[in-house]
């Protein structure tokens, strides 16, 4: 799936689990680099920052032991956070960032506002984030796959893959939101994917007027989640999406707090 995923975090805590996860998209020969970036400040508090980065370097290094995949952490120390991912995601030549948001608007997490919306924009690989409830370790029941066209997009199709053969193949539920009836096709009962994993096939049908409020997505998306009980809602932003970027910072934020269920959230 990824050959090299870049991997920002801004806390010890945050190592493990998103390694943990970013592991089940990767190549068999691939790898993660974990990169932890210090804000530009005064030098006894960069001093300071320096020494306990050790607590991010050795937690990767154990992870990476333990899953028996190749991770390689880097502290760096920089005035622009976001800069300084994007930097590295292009000498780095990574296809994948993964990282996840936590806190509020006046958190010092700095994966919440400007370098959150500034990743988003403007960075070249794909970018996935996700939620708290993702980097649990319980097996995930169905893999959720909403889409705003005829169907998942190859990308969408492809995580959704990757991340089933990881929690004991687990069906894909591809769930269809539009405001025009589908064409009438015979969808075999036992329909696969093309790895050939169980998929199954909702279409939910809505008012145009309704589809229309961008404010209002998440809802439709947790709404349609919610016919199937929930499971991973992996949520992907199609580059053919006629109805512009679905992928933003206030858009991850509106759909993670009301999510009661793991979401992953991908720009591609």
């Amino acid at each position: 799936m990824y050959h090299r995923l870049l991997i920002p975090v801004s806390e010890a805590a945050e190592v493990e689990p998103l390694i943990r996860f970013g592991s089940q998209l990767l190549d068999a020969d691939g790898e993660i680099r974990v990169l932890h970036v210090i804000a530009h400040r005064s030098l006894p508090e960069i001093t300071r920052a320096w020494r306990e980065s050790v607590h991010i370097v050795v937690p990767a290094h154990e992870t990476a032991a333990a899953l028996e995949v190749s991770v390689e952490p880097e502290v760096r120390v920089a005035p622009d956070v976001a800069g300084e991912i994007l930097e590295s995601a292009t000498t780095q030549s990574v296809d994948g960032i993964l990282m996840t948001l936590r806190g509020s608007a006046r958190s010092s997490n700095p994966f919440v506002g400007h370098t959150a919306s500034a990743v988003l924009q403007h960075a070249d690989p794909d970018v996935l984030v996700v939620n708290r409830l993702a980097l649990a370790t319980q097996p995930f029941s169905r893999i959720l796959l909403p889409s705003f066209l005829s169907g998942p997009s190859p990308k969408g199709m492809e995580i959704a893959e990757a991340l089933a053969l990881k929690h004991d193949s687990a069906p894909i539920v591809s769930l269809t939101i539009s405001s025009e009836a589908l064409p009438q096709e015979e969808r075999p009962e036992g329909d696969r994917s093309p790895r050939g994993l169980e998929l199954r096939h909702r279409h939910t049908l809505l008012p145009e007027s309704l589809l229309g409020r961008r404010h209002r997505i998440p809802d439709v998306i947790l709404s349609a989640a919610s016919r199937e009980r929930y499971g991973f809602l992996l949520v992907v932003e199609d580059r053919q999406n006629v109805r512009g970027p679905l992928i933003t910072r206030r858009f991850v934020e509106t759909l993670f707090r009301a999510a009661p269920c793991p979401v992953m959230a991908v720009r591609g």
